[in-house]
């Protein structure tokens, strides 16, 4: 005869904690630590010395590499943390509107540009947490393709490319850009949608 009571009743066993420190966090956060690391080697000796643009160029490449890596590795091995998901997005815009500002500030890129994406990238993260409690909006294919060109375009201007290729450059910063007004108005689609299906007639 089968055991009743409570010590027949089977129950999964709970799942373990994610540790905070693992190795997505910890790219996560050498990532932000870069930031300043490289600005200073953006800006050394004047900001149009070629050795050290190369230099700043690389660790801004060692930055966005790290940005793929750390959430492919978190939801792999199923590392993904509270402290993850804050400090990841912080960590993509602190790098990308460090460049943007930095390049804009040495005279190499239009403030019109730098102020668009971060007036974007500022509306939508506020946008995001507002609707938070209602639902998360999520990272479409395009925004994943506006933040590849964006590094893409961002690279191209810290590297000391010759004249010759400063329309290569402005092109690719010019496909950035629209993206970045195209999928904001797509970010705000979608938040409106949000609201309204779950306040109709609001």
């Amino acid at each position: 005869m089968a055991e009743t009571g409570p010590a027949s009743s089977h129950h999964p066993p709970p799942e373990p904690a994610v540790p905070l420190l693992n190795i997505a966090n910890v790219l996560t956060t050498a990532r932000i630590a870069i930031v300043p690391v490289f600005l200073w080697a953006l800006f050394e000796d004047g900001g149009h010395n070629a050795g050290w643009r190369i230099t700043a160029f690389v660790l801004f490449a060692i930055a966005a590499v790290t940005d793929r890596v750390d959430g492919q590795l978190a939801r792999r091995y199923g590392l993904v943390t509270d402290f993850g998901k804050l400090a990841d997005p912080i960590a993509d815009k602190a790098l990308i509107g460090a460049a943007l500002i930095g390049l804009s500030m040495l005279g190499d890129l239009s403030w019109w540009v730098t102020l668009i994406i971060a007036v974007r990238e500022l509306g939508i993260t506020a946008l995001r947490f507002s609707v938070l409690r209602h639902g998360v909006i999520p990272a479409s294919r395009g925004g994943k393709l506006k933040t590849l060109v964006q590094t893409f375009a961002i690279g191209f201007y810290v590297l000391p490319l010759p004249s010759s290729l400063s329309f290569l450059c402005a092109a690719l910063m010019g496909v950035a850009v629209l993206l970045t007004v195209v999928t904001g108005l797509d970010y705000v689609i979608q938040a409106v949608r949000t609201h309204t299906r779950l306040h109709p007639g609001s």
